[in-house]
């Protein structure tokens, strides 16, 4: 008997990140877990970002990112860039700008600042491609979170249909 999406979709495999962005003189994050290596030559990754998400206008606005990787057992982190993005998510975080001016964690055990390459859409989301110009390990010790860790705290279970039909 097939399983519905959500069951099998739930068990692909992906980290937790929280995306930096900075545009129209702001700075936020928002949590992000589809995030990967798309190239080598040179070395890209792609983002997944809905484009009603405001974070998304500051990414557009600047042109640059950060992926910083979360470590296991921070869910916390995960649910605080995770609200709505009126909130400002950075108060009482620990960050630096970085030096293309996107938000870099200081509880991140690594991270990249990407510049802008081009996007795609892609469904209800759009992915952005960036070429990755800057990362540091912080913590080598460190494991990092995965998703399925996270449960539903992002309310993903909702949004999957009941088919694949």
């Amino acid at each position: 008997m097939p399983e519905a999406p959500a069951a099998v979709f739930r068990r692909l495999t992906h980290g937790v990140y929280v995306i930096g962005v900075s545009g129209a003189g702001r700075d936020s994050a928002f949590t992000a877990a589809w995030v990967m290596q798309v190239s080598f030559d040179p070395l890209l990754l792609a983002v997944s970002i809905h484009p009603e998400h405001a974070s998304y206008g500051l990414l557009a606005d600047s042109g640059v990112f950060s992926v910083n990787v979360l470590p296991r057992g921070r869910e916390d982190l995960a649910r605080q860039f995770g609200r709505p993005g009126s909130a400002d998510k950075l108060a009482g975080i620990g960050w630096r700008r970085g030096t293309l001016g996107a938000p870099l964690l200081d509880e991140a055990l690594a991270w990249l600042e990407c510049e802008r390459s081009h996007e795609c859409p892609a469904g209800d989301h759009r992915l952005v491609i960036g070429r990755a110009r800057h990362g540091a390990v912080l913590d080598a010790d460190a494991v990092p979170m995965d998703y399925r860790a996270t449960g539903d705290m992002d309310g993903s279970s909702a949004l999957f249909p009941d088919s694949f039909t």
